[in-house]
């Protein structure tokens, strides 16, 4: 089984994945990091070198080839969970929204725009997507990708105000009995 992050960049995924491989003992991936070392490239050299239309197909084949794997390692003895943190536009694109609701329990960590820019705030550098007025920047994205990220997850989660702690232990709820 594999637990899907989802949400735009600087909502805590990778953060919130961490802790919650900690809590549950099991595996966490970075889906960037796991692009980073298959390809020898940071995001921002292939945003840079090849554009967003390349990376988002190796984003895609990436995330099939991890969602592959975990189905292949799930067995009715061991039922092994990982949890999986996406990239922030990751669901953006059809095929992988698909994939994540149908081969993952998704979560959705939904955060403000003010909270967003809290976080995100000089460290822009790096996310290509971020590039100008951050504001604007992350408004304009969220009004295209607020409904794609609800309809992909099977649960949301609101982190504004919330620790790391917190939202890990409100996702922890979604599976106790």
């Amino acid at each position: 089984m594999v637990i899907s992050l989802t949400g735009f960049m600087g909502c805590g995924k990778s953060s919130v994945g961490r802790r919650l491989s900690e809590l549950l003992c099991c595996p966490f991936m970075d889906l960037d990091e796991v692009i980073e070392k298959k390809t020898g490239r940071s995001i921002p050299a292939i945003f840079a070198e090849e554009g967003e239309d390349v990376f988002r197909k190796i984003e895609a084949k990436t995330l099939s080839d991890i969602l592959y794997e975990a189905d292949r390692a799930d067995s009715p003895e061991g039922n092994e969970i990982t949890v999986l943190s996406l990239g922030g536009g990751t669901v953006v694109r059809k095929e992988c929204s698909e994939m994540v609701h149908s081969h993952t329990i998704c979560i959705y960590l939904r955060a403000s725009v003010d909270t967003l820019i809290r976080h995100l705030e000089g460290e822009t550098h790096g996310r290509p997507m971020l590039e100008g007025n951050i504001r604007e920047r992350i408004t304009g994205l969220m009004s295209q990708r607020a409904s794609i990220y609800e309809s992909t997850a099977h649960k949301i989660i609101d982190t504004d105000g919330k620790t790391v702690e917190e939202v890990a232990d409100n996702i922890l709820a979604i599976f106790e009995p």
